[in-house]
């Protein structure tokens, strides 16, 4: 899955908007960048290794979870892995000074929006019923929510 998805989204496709060519910008973004692309690093990892070894599955359709995961980055948001993904490309953005992977950023979560709330959600709704209900009642898709 990390070689399918998230490395088509955050690789592939910001190569073919950019061939990787930077354009001039302030030290301080490409820091920043670097820091954004770490985190988001950070994230796709862990998710897909909470997946792994506590869902005992995958992120990709064709080998969901066995198992609810509501650990790690999961306590705080539901769409952690998403999120990994969007600071890849927003930190290529800024590493890179290049516009066009703000717009990419945009639309990337636009399509995992949709994706979302007409696939995914109503099939952990129906895989995993009240447990699902609770926890979305409880964690932000996108953001934490501040009272638990």
């Amino acid at each position: 899955m990390f070689l399918g998805g998230p490395t088509i989204v955050a690789g592939i496709v910001p190569w073919l908007l950019t061939g990787w060519q930077a354009d001039e910008q302030a030290r301080a973004s490409r820091i920043i960048g670097v820091i954004v692309l770490l985190v988001g690093l950070v994230l796709v990892l862990e998710t897909t290794a909470r997946f792994a070894f506590h869902g005992r599955g995958t992120p990709a359709p064709w080998a969901p979870p066995e198992r609810f995961v509501e650990r790690g980055s999961y306590r705080f948001v539901r769409s952690p892995m998403y999120l990994g993904v969007l600071a890849l490309i927003v930190g290529q953005a800024l590493l890179l000074g290049r516009e066009i992977l703000f717009a990419w950023a945009v639309a990337a979560w636009l399509i995992f929006q949709l994706f979302l709330v007409l696939h995914e959600e109503p099939e952990l709704r129906r895989r995993f019923g009240a447990h699902y209900e609770g926890y979305s009642r409880r964690v932000g898709r996108w953001l934490p929510r501040l009272r638990r």
